[in-house]
Order: structure tokens, then C-alpha cells, then sequence
């Protein structure tokens, strides 16, 4: 079986291992490019949106009947001649398939590709038991030849060079392989695999669907190697896991409509094949296909019944998760995930695998949200992982010291405050009384020196807010001014550039002082009480009933305030209702500005400069806020410079930059350098977190590009 890091250290050394992979790197990024090209070609004219809340109210409608359903399934499978088995574990299932194999006499098998067969480990098992297994598709074929598990769901040998498949197919053969004869590489496979087909007593294939009404299985592919499989051997046996069981063939149409689109940009795959019951045969002995189909519990059915963690197995496959993943672009899959790639596998490595084989990996996520964006089933994959994470922390029974901090500090906003006044007065000695500490301090190592770090205000917006605060007389609207930790404490230039902007607009702006962290930095270190009680506290703080709007200049806080202050009280009726009205007065200050006061370009300067912009993940994908920024840009007259990638994460995360600097250095790097190209004058974003991150890298080049927040800029 094969194991992930069991430790932050190991893991450290293997991901820095694989960020020195030049090859894989550069593989990674034009698949990445490529694949988001061809993707919205692929959705071109379609209504994505209403396409996966299809999939989802399907898929969410299966999961708690999933056990009548393979008795249906059963019942119809059975009728047409088919053999239907249930293993409750991997063990089982292995079991299973290896006593068919002995019983019918079989010694070669040969495999299509199957995810599920990977989380069974099956091909050790059956190799152990004396059985030459073959896997059948090139990528799987690549990869069983080197040892290795895939490092993607979909192309699972995409970490290889040509030049390593060829001195693999060198090794395996005998016979020299020129890397840059790829038609030659290919002959030979079709040649070996040939043999393989011609031979083989039993095809193992995985299913994309159980369609229950009438016990026929569906399997997509794009190689004609599944079709081999299942036809040219005398016994077939398909290993599905029961999350594939599907009422009808409707549903199972309305998964096939999105799942070559999303996985690779393709409207449909080379071949999609239907297989009910078993069909005549001249290589059995009986003249008729011997044919089985194991369904793997393996932990699903009580996840199925988890009231959060269920949206899992809604999961079709795709591996999309992992295609815009910037952490998976950087590393690959054999660092990011375990048999199952990507946010996904984050997620079900705990359940399929053991909380040993997620310990480290659950913690390498920066929360972009672009998996949950791109995700067909709806699945809240952020979400996910931290839900996942605090189990992990809770089977481990200890937690990181920078959690019990966090929990102490946040919880007692005094307290917090205190320290964060204080803090002024130790970086002194590190900043000079600059804007930037550029010494690090000793907890700090020496990867961290990617960007430079923001010296603590001198007086936070909170202090100024009693010589800000202006009456307006007949105001248009009343607002509470949400200001977040960063914007308060390290950048109270932006609210006083916001406040210019809209008490020139009649707008009555309300700053109340027992606001506190949002609670997002507890949530992402999966302290979701911390993160409850910070909550209540704004909860407390802010009336939503006597504001119009609760106006924010933090992308993170917002889409934290919006999205999942109503998750964390879901059934909690004493403050369900408060919390709805709260996140529903909750708006963004790129948003307010267009869509409520309706600035126009009278209402603003008239600049000059030439400007890049960034995207804040928690505003593009968390808030669906993208034409707003861009049009206050150029309303007000700024030349904007489109950069690549500027809706790509900044790498910042909150403390995921503390605990993955060689991570988050990468990815700034990459944004950093698309915006150099665009030869801007000022880069410009929504969020003081990436505000943190891009003017710290910026300095850290010594450029002359200015990093501002959109209310300066404005």
C-alpha cells in the first residue's frame, strides 16, 4: 500500500523535492493554461450553473437511498444473468475478485482504468495471489510499469517526461526508444498490450454508473481499451463504488452532459459504453460471458449519512478540482492527495485511507476556491477540508500550538486588540518605523524572506475613528463599516480612503467598536467554535436591523461574513434568522460603489496611471464580484492593463503563507511576474490580505510598482 507523508516535516521535504521539478512544473502549467481554454469552449452556450444544481439535487436525492437502490439494481442485474456482489471494505472487494479468478480458472487479467480499483489496491492483491495483471491504459500502463500510483484522477502519468517513457519502454523491451518518436512509443504499447488483450482470461474495469432501473453499467473512456476489456476475455468484472448507483439513465445523461466537458474540455469522450447483462461468448466454456459487479462500501454509506460530509460522494470523477488547483499546478498529485487527487482526495483520504495517510496533506490548502468554482456537482470542496482537518485533529488528539493561540487570542477581543496595539511597539526595533518589517524576526526562517512583511500602525483605525466619524444630514443610506483585523491594525489609510469616497455620497457610516476578526483565520484552522464565538461577538456588535448595508473592504472577510456565518448557525433556530439578516446586508466596497451608490466617472478623479489589477480569490469565486473593480478603474479614468492570470490566487491564504512559505512564494512569484509584463504603473486589488502579500513580494524585488487597495487608488 502505498503512503503519504505521516508528518509536516516529511511532507516539507517531499514537496520541496517536487517544486525542483522543472519538467513537471512546466507540464503542469501548460495543461493548466490549456485546459482552462478548453474548458469554456466546451461550456460554450451551456448554462453550467444550472447544469451542476442538476447533478447535485440528483446525486443529494441518491445518497440516502443508496442501499434501495443496489437492491433494484441487484434484482435487474441479476435477471440479465449478472453476478452482483457487495464488500463492505477494500479487503473484501480484493477478496471478492481474487475468488472469481480462482473459481473460473484464470491466470492473465487485464484491466481498464478504475479509480476504485486504485483505492483497493487491487492490483497487489491479485499479484500476490499469483495473478499477471495488465493494466490497459496507456497512462495506468506507464505508471504500474514504473510502480507508482497516478498523479491524476484523469492522466495519471502526466508527471512523466517522453524522455522517461522512453527509457522506460527501453528497460521494458529491450529496444532503444527515441523520446522524440512518440508514434514510435505508442506502437510499442499497442503491441505489448495487444499480446495482453489476446491473453487474458478476465477484464477488470471500474463504472461511471449503476443505473438501477435496469442494471446496466456505464463506462466512459477515451482509449479503446475499456470496450477490450470487458469483451474480448471469457470473465468481466466491473468494481464500482455504491456512490455510483443512479436511479435512471436520465440521470446518468445529465452526468455524462458535464463530465468530459469538465474533466478535459471535451463535449464528449471517445467512447462511452452501455453493458446490461451478460452476452454470448465463444472463449467460454458455457458459450456465455461470465460477468460480475462488486460494489465497495468502504466507508461510504456512513458518510452518506453525515449532514456535511455527504456532499462528498457526490463527487463524478472529473479530477477538475486538481486542474485549477495552484498548489496542485506547483507540486502534482503524488503531493497533493492520496489515490484520489486534488481538494477531492484532501477530503476522502480520511475516510478510504486513514486519518494517518491525511495528517499532513488536509493542511495544504489555501482556501482560492477555485475547485469549489469549477467543481460539477456543487460540492463546497473549502469547506470540506476543514471539516476533515478538525477530525484529523480531534483522531490525533493534540493540536498545533499556533491553533491554541489563535483560539485564545481571538475568543477575548480585548485581549486581541491589546496584543495587536503592542505589537507596534515590538516591531520597532525590526522596522525602523517604516512600513515594512524587512529584518525577520527569529521565529521567522529564512524561506519566509519572499516578501517583506507590513510594520503594525502606529494608531489603528478604530483610535481615528472618533476624529473620522462625520454626521450626515438626510442620508441616503446607513451603513455599518465592517473593517477587518488587517485593515484596522496595519492598513487604516484604506477606510479613511473609503470613508472620503462615500460620506461625499450622503451615506452614513457607522464604525462599531466591538466588532472583532471576522473569524475566517479560526475557520481555516479548523477551529469552528473560535470561529463561532468571533461571530456572535459581530453578531452582537452589529444590529444588522438598523443598517442598510454592512460595507466591507476585505474580500476574505466578506465572503467569510456572507458564506459562512450561515453555515456555522444552520440549525440553530435561536440565531439562524439573525444571522441570515446579517449576511444578507453584508456587500463588498467595489460592489456598493456600482451596484448601490452607482458611482459614475463624474463622481471620480480623473487618473492617469496606467494600472494592473488583482483579483481576491474571497471576491471572484467567494462573492462573484468581477465587472465592478474593473469599471470603477476605468470610470475613473485609469488605463487598465489586463494581466494573465489575475483572477489566480496571490498565494497569501492567511497563515497558509506562514505554514507553506515555499508555496506561497511560488505562486507570488508567477503572479508577481505577469504583472511586471504588463509594464503597469500601480497593481491594485480589493483585499488588505492581498495587499499584505503583493506590496511585501514587490518590495522584496525593489520595484517601483505601487500595490494599492482599489478605495486608495479611487
Amino acid at each position: 500500500m502505498i503512503q503519504t507523508a505521516q508528518d509536516m516535516k516529511t511532507y516539507k521535504k517531499q514537496l520541496q523535492e517536487s517544486l525542483g521539478n522543472s519538467f513537471l512544473r512546466t507540464s503542469l502549467d501548460n495543461f493548466g493554461s490549456s485546459y482552462k481554454a478548453s474548458r469554456a469552449k466546451a461550456f460554450e452556450n451551456l448554462d453550467f450553473e444550472d447544469m451542476r444544481n442538476g447533478i447535485a439535487e440528483s446525486k443529494d436525492a441518491a445518497l440516502p437511498r443508496l442501499e434501495e437502490l443496489l437492491e433494484q439494481f441487484t434484482g435487474n442485474a441479476e435477471k440479465a444473468g449478472v453476478k452482483v456482489h457487495f464488500a463492505k471494505d477494500a479487503e473484501e472487494a480484493n477478496t471478492i475478485i481474487s475468488d472469481i479468478a480462482k473459481k473460473g480458472g484464470v491466470k492473465n487479467i487485464v484491466k481498464a482504468k478504475s479509480m476504485t480499483a486504485e483505492e483497493t489496491f487491487l492490483n497487489a492483491h491479485l499479484e500476490k495471489d499469483g495473478f499477471k495483471v495488465t493494466e490497459t491504459d496507456l497512462g495506468e500502463w506507464i505508471i504500474q510499469l514504473r510502480n507508482e500510483g497516478p498523479s491524476h484522477m484523469v492522466m495519471p502519468a502526466i508527471h512523466l517526461s517522453r524522455g522517461e517513457v522512453a527509457e522506460l519502454f527501453t528497460t521494458v523491451t529491450g529496444k532503444k526508444h527515441d523520446p522524440d518518436d512518440i508514434n514510435g512509443m505508442v506502437k510499442t504499447a499497442r503491441r505489448e498490450l495487444r499480446q495482453a488483450f489476446l491473453e487474458a482470461d478476465m477484464g477488470i474495469s471500474g463504472a461511471n454508473f449503476a443505473i438501477a432501473e435496469s442494471g446496466t453499467i456505464g463506462i466512459v473512456t477515451n482509449e479503446g481499451n475499456g470496450r477490450l476489456t470487458t469483451t474480448l476475455p471469457r470473465i468481466h468484472v466491473a468494481l464500482a463504488g455504491i456512490d455510483k448507483l443512479v436511479p435512471d439513465i436520465k440521470t446518468a445523461f445529465r452526468i455524462l452532459k458535464v463530465l468530459p466537458r469538465n474533466a478535459t474540455g471535451q463535449a464528449i469522450t471517445s467512447y462511452v459504453t452501455w453493458i446490461t447483462g451478460a452476452v454470448e461468448c465463444g472463449a467460454s466454456p458455457t458459450g456465455t460471458k461470465e460477468r460480475h459487479i462488486v460494489f465497495l462500501d468502504n466507508g461510504r454509506l456512513t458518510l452518506a449519512q453525515d449532514p456535511v460530509l455527504c456532499e462528498s460522494l457526490r463527487c463524478i470523477r472529473c479530477g477538475a478540482c486538481a486542474n485549477v488547483c495552484p498548489i496542485y499546478r506547483l507540486v502534482g498529485g503524488h503531493k497533493h492527495g492520496h489515490v484520489y487527487i486534488g481538494a477531492i482526495g484532501l477530503i476522502l483520504t480520511c475516510f478510504y485511507h486513514g486519518v494517518e495517510n491525511d495528517r499532513a496533506i488536509i493542511r495544504n490548502c489555501l482556501n482560492c476556491q477555485a475547485c469549489k468554482e469549477v467543481c460539477p456537482s456543487g460540492i463546497d470542496l473549502p469547506h470540506l477540508i476543514k471539516k476533515v482537518y478538525r477530525r484529523v485533529l480531534d483522531a490525533d488528539g493534540s493540536k498545533p500550538v499556533k491553533n491554541m493561540l489563535l483560539s485564545t487570542m481571538l475568543r477575548n477581543r480585548k485581549l486581541f486588540h491589546f496584543f495587536l496595539r503592542r505589537a507596534y511597539l515590538a516591531q520597532l526595533p525590526l522596522s525602523g518605523g517604516g512600513p515594512f518589517i524587512r529584518h525577520l524576526p527569529l521565529l521567522l526562517g529564512k524561506e519566509h524572506g519572499f516578501r517583506s512583511l507590513p510594520a503594525i500602525a502606529k494608531t489603528p483605525f478604530r483610535d481615528q475613528w472618533n476624529t473620522l466619524q462625520k454626521q450626515v444630514s438626510s442620508p441616503k443610506y446607513r451603513i455599518a463599516f465592517f473593517g477587518g483585523c488587517v485593515l484596522d491594525f496595519v492598513y487604516p489609510e484604506q477606510g479613511k480612503a473609503f470613508l472620503s469616497l462615500v460620506q461625499e455620497q450622503g451615506v452614513q457610516v457607522e464604525f462599531p467598536m466591538k466588532q472583532t476578526c471576522c473569524g475566517l483565520p479560526a475557520m481555516m484552522s479548523a477551529e469552528e467554535e473560535t470561529a463561532k464565538e468571533v461571530a456572535i461577538q459581530n453578531l452582537e456588535a452589529m444590529d444588522a436591523g438598523k443598517y442598510d448595508y454592512i460595507v466591507t473592504l476585505c474580500a476574505s472577510c466578506g465572503s467569510h461574513l456572507k458564506e459562512n456565518y450561515p453555515k456555522m448557525f444552520n440549525g440553530e433556530p435561536e440565531l439562524e434568522s439573525k444571522v441570515r439578516e446579517f449576511a444578507s446586508k453584508v456587500i463588498d466596497f467595489s460592489s456598493f460603489m456600482v451596484n448601490v451608490l452607482e458611482i459614475s466617472a463624474e463622481n471620480l478623479g480623473s487618473g492617469k496611471k496606467k494600472v494592473a489589477y488583482h483579483a481576491p480569490c474571497h471576491l471572484c469565486r467567494g462573492l462573484k464580484v468581477t465587472e465592478e473593480p474593473r469599471k470603477l478603474l476605468t470610470d475613473a479614468g485609469l488605463e487598465y492593463a489586463p494581466a494573465e492570470d489575475e483572477d489566480a490566487c496571490c498565494g497569501f491564504g492567511g497563515s497558509y503563507s506562514v505554514d507553506f512559505p515555499e508555496i506561497s512564494s511560488e505562486i507570488l512569484k508567477r503572479k508577481l511576474d505577469n504583472v511586471e509584463k504588463t509594464g503597469a504603473e500601480v497593481l491594485v486589488t480589493d483585499c488588505p490580505g492581498c495587499v499584505m502579500q503583493l506590496r511585501g513580494g514587490m518590495d522584496r524585488r525593489e520595484r517601483c510598482i505601487e500595490v494599492r487597495h482599489i478605495a486608495e487608488v479611487l
